[in-house]
Formats: structure tokens, sequence, C-alpha cells
């Protein structure tokens, strides 16, 4: 399983210059429905994100289960990403860009409201290339399972 681990990601030098910027705007759970449909446009060909799925994890979002942090610029959405909390576990889902480093950006502000509440746990699903950049790592089933377990046993909130 992918995880990126919080104590060490690692925010490249570029990016870190794009993040003090400002280019980009960072808003939480502000318009969560649309970033799910930004990830959905963002895999054109082939995605698993569809209208049911969409109107499940908006209901986890009513609940405040699920969650987005978004990239915004000029007033227009330009990227994100979303997931799931448990606990103190946050299990990303997907994230989209529609300019460039706008889903870095989500992904930096995710790690620091992550770390700020305590979090012990963000679960990539997979660790791609991209994903390799920022420190992820893959670890077995086993050991995953027992982080996902001392995860569930917190109380953390999201929001």
């Amino acid at each position: 399983r992918g995880v990126l681990p919080l104590e060490s990601f690692h925010v490249p030098g570029t990016l870190a210059a794009r993040v003090r910027s400002g280019r980009f705007t960072v808003r939480i759970n502000s318009d969560f429905e649309a970033t799910m449909r930004g990830c959905m446009a963002d895999r054109a060909e082939g995605t698993w994100i569809n209208e049911d799925l969409i109107a499940a994890y908006v209901q986890l979002h009513e609940l405040g289960l699920a969650h987005s942090v978004e990239s915004w610029r000029e007033g227009r959405l330009v990227g994100g990403l979303y997931g799931v909390s448990l606990g103190g576990a946050f299990c990303g889902e997907s994230m989209f860009h529609r300019e460039t480093d706008a889903s870095k950006v989500a992904l930096v502000a995710l790690v620091g409201r992550l770390r700020e509440r305590e979090f012990v746990l963000l679960d990539t699903q997979a660790s791609t290339s991209h994903l390799e950049r920022f420190g992820c790592v893959e670890i077995s089933a086993r050991e995953y399972l027992g982080k996902l377990r001392g995860a569930m046993g917190l109380e953390r909130r999201f929001d």
C-alpha cells in the first residue's frame, strides 16, 4: 500500500517557492463536489469516478467524513484533491489540476493540515513516481493494517 509518511514529507524547492508565491489560494471543503468533478474530468477515458460515486462521496462529505483541499486562482477552481478522514487517518482518493502545480500546492496544504491536527496516516493507495518525489513509500499489507488500526483508534478532526 502506498503511504506518505507525514513526518518525512518532502517539498521540492521549486514547489516550496510556488507555495510561498501565493499564486494559489487554498480552501478546505469550499466546493467538494466540483473537486470530485475536476478529478473525474482529469481522467477522461476510463475514469472510475461516476455519478453514483460522486453522490455517495457527497453524502460522506455532508456527514463530515469526506473532505476536499482546493487550489483557487482568480476565483476559479484550478486544482485539488479529495479523500476520507477516519480517526487519525486520511485516505486520499484522487487529485486533479488545470494549472501547473495546483494539485501539488493542495497536497502540501493537506499535509500541513494533517500535521497540525496530529493525524498519523496519509494513505495514497499506491506509490507513483509523482508521489515518490514527496517521500511516498510502499508498505506491506500487514504493516498498513497495523498503522490503520492505530490511526482509527485516535480521535482527530479534519475540519
